[in-house]
């Protein structure tokens, strides 16, 4: 069976009135390109709790993911994609806050891989 899964390299962004429109180039297994854009809204992103430089990668998911009947060369993260990214990092986030932190078992852990220690010289005068 032939690999007909396409790769996407981010080639730029470009700002256009509160929206970043990252640019990809779509290369598939013929080595054939595609010019591809997907479009973001800021201030969307940051109401959700997205930081700018996880956008790209996102976006890249978006391409990735999309369906058999989509076609075109233009692409929206959309507000549904967004809410669906935090919920799962707000769960991330909230599992990691469960787990106990780990503390030392003892004050003189190392101790025993760096040898017994002088003691420090006190001089009375």
């Amino acid at each position: 069976m032939e690999n007909t899964k396409m790769h996407f390299v981010l080639v730029g962004f470009s700002e256009k009135t509160g929206f970043r429109i990252f640019e990809f180039e779509g290369v598939a297994a013929d080595h054939t390109r595609t010019a591809l854009t997907v479009r973001t809204d800021l201030a969307m992103a940051r109401r959700y709790g997205i930081r700018l430089q996880e956008l790209p990668l996102l976006c890249r998911g978006v391409l990735e993911r999309r369906g058999e009947g989509e076609v075109g060369p233009a692409f929206t993260y959309t507000e549904a994609a967004m809410s669906e990214y935090a919920g799962v990092v707000a769960a991330r986030e909230a599992a990691n806050k469960r787990k106990p932190q780990q503390r030392p078992i003892s004050d003189r852990v190392g101790s025993a891989w760096r040898g017994p220690q002088p003691e420090p010289h006190h001089s009375e005068h």
